[in-house]
């Protein structure tokens, strides 16, 4: 991040709109499960793929780079546990394998994005 970009708002960083892309299909992936998955499975996916968006929106507002890496790493955490989740709505037969293939392809975008912000963070910090 230059000192040009160093203000951007959280809203323009790429890691954040695809991890806003990946957390639409998630809904509407979900929208297609089982009423009886309504608090357990679909809860459990909506949660932590809102969780990957507000993390990074959280730490772009946080005033440190060690903090702003902080909620980085907790947004990869949550980037994992949505394709746990994606594997389990798998193993109960309510994604298919080819669909789960598909949203890993993406989970690996969005984490190899995170990935850079976070060395970009980590790379910052090291340098105050």
């Amino acid at each position: 991040m230059s000192e040009s970009n160093a203000h951007q708002r959280f809203t323009d960083l790429n890691v954040w709109k695809q991890a806003r892309l990946l957390k639409l299909e998630i809904y509407e992936l979900i929208k297609q499960f089982p009423n009886e998955e309504k608090y357990d499975l679909v809860s459990q996916l909506r949660r932590s793929a809102r969780s990957v968006c507000s993390n990074i929106a959280e730490g772009h507002g946080r005033f440190t780079y060690k903090d702003q890496l902080h909620f980085c790493i907790q947004s990869r955490g949550s980037l994992s546990e949505v394709l746990n989740h994606l594997i389990d709505a798998h193993d109960c037969n309510y994604v298919d394998e080819t669909k789960l293939k598909n949203f890993e392809e993406k989970i690996v975008s969005v984490g190899k994005l995170l990935n850079g912000y976070i060395t970009f963070l980590r790379n910052a910090a090291n340098q105050k």
